[in-house]
């Protein structure tokens, strides 16, 4: 008989906090954001995000436009820094960090929750501030 699955525990609270932000950084990547496959595998069903713009989007919507939005083109890649993550319960991560592209900084926060069943992790939330200068 097999044992049944543990979620994992406050443990190994640092491994993942690293998975995470290793699915943020592959959501930054613009290979990608180009493709619906790989973005799609990475957000959550009940994806939500309100963007730098102010504008809210749905998984739905965040699919269809991600390949035609700025980071997505060519292999230009943002600068991220100050990245930092919190474990706000087994399989729930709160991140947050800064980006730079092109000169415009953006304060981040994303919350990324682990589907144990099939052991990935998705963006659940997003929301970026523009810092003014």
């Amino acid at each position: 008989m097999n044992e049944p699955q543990i979620p994992p525990t406050a443990r190994n609270a640092d491994e993942q906090i690293r998975e995470a932000i290793a699915a943020e950084m592959q959501l930054l990547d613009p290979a990608v954001r180009r493709s619906r496959e790989l973005a799609e595998a990475l957000l959550d069903p009940e994806f939500v995000e309100v963007g730098a713009s102010g504008r809210r989007w749905d998984r739905h919507q965040m699919l269809a436009e991600l390949p035609t939005m700025s980071g997505s083109a060519g292999n230009q890649r943002v600068e991220v820094s100050d990245v930092r993550g919190v474990l706000l319960a087994p399989g729930l991560v709160h991140l947050t960090y800064q980006t730079n592209r092109d000169g415009r900084q953006v304060l981040r926060s994303s919350l990324w929750r682990k589907d144990f069943a099939a052991t990935s992790w998705r963006m659940y939330y997003h929301q970026g501030t523009p810092i003014k200068e």
